[in-house]
């Protein structure tokens, strides 16, 4: 557990050098020279790299942690055998390249070839749309999403993907984003449900919307059955499996109640007339949504995750937005402490959740 506490404080504190795309284009552009604001970008490059790195050795030098490590390489030894397996065609073909290319049992290079693609997309898509890069790299670890990409290594791979590809929808190249989450597919289908939900978030409130919306939530509720032969039509193998539980998340729950209830309080300033902030407000209810109204979805975590990671965005923004500097402070303050007991709590459990993440075991000590 100790190494994961040293690279959470060591990013988390190199990361508040960072100025993003976004905070740069706003705030620096308007006050520094030309030079400056090369210093300013080298800089980046050379942070950024830093925590890449980092983030990388740690993921990629990982030995049977993530809940599904040995589950993976038992299908890396199906895919070799040129049996059936659940997985889609994009990732076979690219474990077979990699088979090609080091050997049947050297499955370290696939493991670390998703890593770094799953971080990279993870950094590339925080520093284009980050307020505050430091308090949203910060969020991003403390929440847990980094060490939970030790497991669901598919998942996570197309999750990184769609969350770099919402900075082409909100610049409105949706060709763009349709064309990084259909190559997404190809290697898990589930991130195909985006196509539809984070377009929808763009959707503007009105006397139509809100009606529709509370229609759709009730039906999550009165016809759970419908939707989970929707379900298991693309994925029949979930169905009555260990992972068809019927149980939700009441930490993200309780979470995402949070972050809506902070955001509404600072509506006028945040949110009203701010097409971005309301975009990852609105994904936000899509996870209440999710965790509050479809635990008859297997693993309901791993849809919810597609919508809940933008309140890394959310909370720093509407921070930003606060008119005085005191309120900027304290909430500053009350979220790095939030954050860091959320942290805390998040460690300990994966103790006895059976994530397989403590104890850290790695290809070079162990």
């Amino acid at each position: 557990m100790i190494i994961y506490i040293i690279l959470t404080i060591f990013t988390c504190t190199i990361a508040l050098f960072v100025r993003s795309e976004k905070a740069e284009n706003e705030h620096v552009a308007m006050t520094l020279s030309a030079q400056n604001l090369s210093m300013q970008r080298a800089r980046n490059i050379i942070i950024m790299s830093m925590i890449f790195i980092a983030l990388l050795a740690v993921s990629a030098l990982r030995k049977a942690i993530g809940h599904d490590y040995w589950e993976y390489t038992g299908i890396f030894s199906l895919i070799a055998q040129d049996r059936h397996v659940s997985t889609e065609f994009g990732f076979n073909t690219l474990v077979r390249l990699f088979q090609a290319v080091f050997g049947v049992e050297n499955y370290f290079w696939i493991f670390a070839f998703f890593a770094a693609v799953t971080v990279f997309f993870f950094l590339r898509g925080m520093f284009e749309q980050a307020k505050d890069f430091g308090m949203t790299f910060f969020l991003f670890m403390v929440f847990g999403y980094y060490l939970t990409t030790f497991s669901a290594v598919r998942y996570y791979f197309v999750l990184a993907i769609a969350f770099f590809a919402t900075s082409f929808l909100l610049k409105k190249e949706f060709w763009k984003f349709a064309i990084c989450i259909v190559l997404a597919s190809f290697f898990h289908k589930a991130v195909l449900l985006v196509l539809l939900a984070y377009p929808l978030a763009l959707i503007k409130w009105n006397k139509i919307t809100v009606p529709l919306v509370a229609l759709f939530t009730g039906s999550l509720l009165l016809f759970p059955n419908f939707y989970r032969s929707l379900i298991f039509h693309f994925y029949p193998f979930y169905e009555n499996s260990v992972y068809d539980t019927g149980e939700t998340s009441v930490a993200n729950i309780l979470r995402c109640v949070a972050v809506l209830v902070f955001a509404l309080i600072f509506y006028k300033r945040a949110l009203k007339g701010n097409r971005v902030n309301m975009f990852y407000f609105n994904l936000n209810l899509e996870a209440l949504i999710v965790y509050a109204c479809c635990s008859f979805i297997p693993v309901v975590s791993r849809i919810g995750f597609f919508f809940n990671i933008f309140q890394i965005f959310l909370i720093p923004a509407v921070i930003s937005s606060m008119e005085k500097k005191w309120q900027r402070t304290l909430f500053t303050i009350l979220t790095v402490t939030a954050g860091i007991v959320y942290y805390a709590l998040f460690l300990h459990s994966c103790k006895d959740d059976g994530t397989r993440i403590v104890p850290y075991l790695n290809w070079i000590l162990n």
